[in-house]
């Protein structure tokens, strides 16, 4: 038997809230087919964790390493990135360290990242979208078949959409919809989210490792990549460490005073160097279990729907398809 949907309005209004790249694929697609859509983002800009950090003479991509694409809505994207300007392959052999000796990567799926920028895809598709910035949302309300939305910033907010969409990690959409959506707390419970201590190391000059970019398989580090050696990148010779995973999270509230020097002395350990300078960053809410592959969940009673990696796979494409699906959905209830 088909699944029949409920008829939603030509124009409904749509907030998005959460301007990663999940929350922009879904805002775009909806734009795309007519619908009106308000994008709220609780930092200054967009792009989520697929980020860039500037500093005095220096940049660094401090959130996603790096992306693939294999599914080919996917690929037909990234084919419009590529022609922009705005992605390109990363080419640079990748490494891994573990039984404290170093290796080549076994072959994979092409790599790429964003240019110059690892935040430039998620501004090209920001373009076309109406996008407010610096607006928390910290509660929702169902009032008379509209939304009401309050922020940290702007207090109560005269816009009451039709539909909200919550592209935010799992924690967040659960402290956000718990009240009124009973669905939240087994999509969060299945995500398994987990942080990630990230570090950005500058240095004077260029410092020499076996290898440019590198998994790492044992220790309290899981990868260390010279942010350079990325195309069209420029500024001063930066490295990005990250954190394992487990240990991340066993020390997710600590002091980052404290995390600092535990980890430049493991990246010392691999045949590093001291920094000239760092800064370090908490993701409080950076992978989910991969193996989670709910995709979007999306419930037309409430008018309330979910997207993100963490629904399907933790990876950069996997939030790119997870928006895109949920959008097919609601266009195809019109």
């Amino acid at each position: 038997m088909a699944l029949i949907l409920p008829r939603i309005e030509e124009k409904s209004q749509v907030a998005v809230i959460g301007a990663g790249l999940a929350g922009l694929s879904c805002a775009s697609a909806l734009v795309k087919a007519g619908m009106q859509v308000k994008v709220f983002e609780k930092s200054r800009g967009v792009a989520g964790r697929m980020s860039t950090r500037k500093g005095d003479g220096w940049q660094c991509d401090h959130g996603a390493r790096y992306f693939t694409a294999r599914d080919p809505a996917f690929q037909e994207q990234l084919a419009v990135w590529l022609e922009q300007g705005v992605a390109a392959q990363w080419h640079t052999e990748i490494g891994v360290f573990e039984n404290q000796a170093w290796h080549p990567s076994k072959p994979s799926d092409a790599r790429y990242v964003g240019t110059p920028w690892m935040t430039s895809p998620a501004h090209h598709l920001a373009q076309s979208l109406e996008i407010q910035t610096s607006h928390t949302i910290t509660s929702i309300n169902r009032v008379q078949e509209q939304w009401q939305l309050h922020t940290a910033e702007h207090g109560l907010l005269d816009y009451e959409p039709d539909w909200v969409i919550c592209a935010i990690p799992a924690p967040q959409a659960l402290a956000l919809t718990k009240a009124i959506d009973p669905a939240i707390t087994e999509l969060h419970d299945k995500a398994k989210t987990e942080g990630c201590w990230t570090m950005m190391l500058r240095f004077n000059e260029p410092i020499a490792m076996p290898f440019e970019a590198a998994f790492i398989n044992e220790g309290i580090l899981s990868w260390v990549a010279r942010n350079n050696a990325k195309p069209q990148r420029t500024g001063e010779e930066v490295w990005v460490i990250h954190a394992q995973s487990q240990w991340s999270q066993d020390h997710i509230d600590a002091d980052p005073l404290a995390i600092a020097p535990q980890m430049i002395a493991a990246f010392i350990a691999l045949g590093g160097k001291a920094p000239a300078e760092y800064a370090i960053h908490r993701w409080r809410y950076a992978s989910s279990d991969t193996g989670y592959q709910e995709r979007f969940h999306c419930d037309f009673e409430r008018g309330i729907g979910y997207c993100g990696d963490w629904l399907h796979g933790g990876r950069v494409e996997g939030a790119w398809l997870s928006g895109q699906a949920l959008a097919n959905t609601i266009i195809t209830a019109r």
